[in-house]
């Protein structure tokens, strides 16, 4: 504790307790005696050396927060600056790389769905948990290879590098496409000239495409067998559209595998204007559009024939039991 000024007496006065040292102009500490007062005479201070709870010892520290501990002083915000873009910088990385990613589009192929220059949120989630692509579902995809030859590639400048790096503006330098599903795995998928895209036998009525377009006039296909975990993708402005109809010749007949899928287009996020949701057209929900749908004659045959085995069976029990069953002598 702080020890009092003497006023002449053998033992020291007593200071009220809590009571912080003077701060007023006067005499200094420990340059004499203080003059005699009513209550206790402001003496010399002593640094304080772990006085207790209710001291009030200066230290240079300011006053302690009734426990004993100095409060500590908040820093600055240009100390916590650089630690709040550290964070927000890893936020974003972690976002593009296991939720969301944003996509610029470059071409007219998705027409009217999608324009020239749009912005679009890319789910990069769902195929973490094994989602696999749908039917009408607009996904990114990267090139299976031979799609984009002969395609300039932008050369973007460090800060567009860094930004595309963490997520936050489109990747320039990836080589990506955006398509329609029109077909997965398993799936019997066929156009003729003039005629619907049909999937295992069912037309699908299209909405989304261009105004003026066919379904396929440009380019006819089919019919094509879909193999398991590949997906056969086509563009909204079907006769500006280089899908997968014209890359038949190469690995995968056209078709692209699960496994380049980037993720759902699910959102035009910019410009403002544009701003939608990118559902998946009803025409996919029909009912037997399913490859399973093309299994319906064999199961109702097995469910017939099952009845008639049961039938069967059960007459040639009877005969055995008949046959062994002796008869009564006369």
């Amino acid at each position: 504790m702080a020890v009092g000024a003497r006023s002449g007496r053998e033992e020291p006065e007593e200071r009220p307790e809590n009571q912080l040292a003077d701060s007023s102009p006067g005499p200094a500490a420990g340059h004499g005696p203080a003059e005699p007062a009513d209550g206790p005479a402001p003496g010399p201070v002593v640094p304080a050396q772990d006085n207790g709870p209710g001291d009030g010892g200066s230290g240079g520290e300011g006053p302690d927060d009734g426990e004993g501990r100095t409060p500590r002083k908040p820093r600055s915000f240009w100390k916590e600056l650089p630690l709040l873009i550290g964070i927000a910088l890893v936020l974003a990385l972690l976002i593009k790389t296991f939720l969301v990613q944003a996509f610029s589009i470059p071409s007219d192929s998705m027409q009217d769905t999608l324009q020239r220059g749009d912005r679009v949120l890319v789910d990069k989630l769902t195929p973490w948990f094994g989602a696999e692509p749908q039917r009408g579902e607009v996904v990114v995809f990267h090139d299976p290879g031979g799609w984009l030859d002969g395609e300039p590639t932008p050369n973007p400048n460090a800060a567009q590098k860094f930004l595309s790096f963490i997520g936050l503006m489109p990747s320039a330098e990836e080589k990506d496409l955006i398509k329609r599903v029109i077909a997965v795995g398993g799936d019997t998928v066929e156009c003729k000239k003039g005629g619907p895209v049909t999937v295992n036998g069912k037309t699908l009525n299209e909405p989304y495409i261009f105004p003026g377009d066919s379904a396929c006039d440009d380019m006819p296909f089919g019919p094509i067998k879909v193999p398991d975990g590949r997906i056969w993708v086509m563009g909204d402005h079907r006769q500006n559209s280089l899908d997968s109809r014209y890359h038949q010749e190469l690995t995968g007949g056209g078709t692209v595998s699960n496994d380049e899928v980037v993720g759902r287009a699910f959102t035009i996020a910019w410009p403002l204007n544009r701003l939608d949701w990118l559902g998946v057209p009803d025409t996919f929900d029909q009912p037997g559009l399913s490859a399973m749908g093309t299994a319906a004659p064999a199961a109702a045959g097995l469910a017939g024939a099952v009845p008639m085995v049961l039938w069967r069976r059960r007459r040639l029990l009877q005969a055995q039991v008949k046959a062994e069953t002796p008869t009564a002598g006369g």
